[in-house]
Parts: C-alpha cells; sequence; structure tokens
C-alpha cells in the first residue's frame, strides 16, 4: 500500500480534505501534515514536513496545497530528492511523472477546481515514469540540489 503525504497552508485545506478523503476512498494510507483548519497559517510549516517523509522514506509519494501551489511547491523542492511538479491539469500531471519522476505534486485551491485536481491526482499516481533519456535528467536536478 502506497503511503502519501498530505501537507497544506490555509488556502489549499479544503482542496486537501477533499483529496485525502478521494485518497482514502481508494486504499492509499495519508499522512496529513496539516494544517487542519482555514485560519491562516506560513504553509512552509506544514510542506517541509511532508516533503521530507517523502525524501526520508517514511512516505512514498506527496501532495501539498495553496492558493496557488506555487510557493508550496517552491518549498518541497528545496528539500534534497525530491522534484515536486506544480499541475494545472491531466497533462502537466503525467508528464511530471512521466519525464521528471515526480516524487510529490503540488495543486493551487484558487486555480483548479476540486473536480479537476481529483483528475489531476488519478492521473499522476497512475502514471509511470518513462526513464530512457528522462534518467540523465533526472540525475542533473539531483546533482544541483
Amino acid at each position: 500500500m502506497k503511503r502519501i503525504a498530505l501537507g497544506s497552508d490555509h488556502a489549499g485545506y479544503k482542496l486537501k480534505e477533499k483529496i485525502k478523503q478521494h485518497l482514502e476512498s481508494k486504499t492509499y494510507a495519508v499522512v496529513d501534515y496539516g494544517t487542519d483548519s482555514e485560519e491562516p497559517v506560513d504553509y512552509p510549516d506544514y510542506i517541509r514536513p511532508a516533503a521530507e517523509s517523502v525524501a526520508n522514506g517514511q512516505t512514498d509519494l506527496g501532495i501539498v496545497f495553496g492558493g496557488s501551489g506555487n510557493g508550496e511547491a517552491m518549498v518541497a523542492n528545496k528539500v534534497k530528492r525530491i522534484r515536486c511538479g506544480l499541475c494545472w491539469n491531466e497533462k502537466s500531471a503525467r508528464l511530471a511523472k512521466e519525464h521528471n519522476n515526480a516524487n510529490m505534486i503540488s495543486l493551487g485551491a484558487r486555480m483548479i477546481s476540486e473536480e479537476e485536481a481529483v483528475r489531476i491526482v488519478d492521473t499522476w499516481l497512475n502514471a509511470e515514469f518513462q526513464g530512457g533519456r528522462h534518467i540523465r535528467r533526472i540525475e542533473k536536478i539531483e546533482k544541483s540540489v
């Protein structure tokens, strides 16, 4: 059973809860790093622990949420061994996994609908890294951190 870390700020809280329910209904093990309300918070306090759990193997993958998803992706990508793609549609999610072997994605709750978010998550989870020419590029990303 895959373990998926979740983290959000206040703007992403409702979408995180929707995706959490969706993942649990598909029998994924979810580890929720918060936040747990719409009260304003500083997103790095929740995103970094989620990313660190993926990087150190406590969880297999991670999904982070914010208003736009930009800041959350930036925080996650500061953690060594994390490749977090900001996804805004199914194609961006599929390519994040197929070409970049993204082990995390970031979603902007103010940018996409809940229905689109569910499709994005499912697309990313079902996609597979293509390897090949993409391997050397991933290796170069890892060296740059």
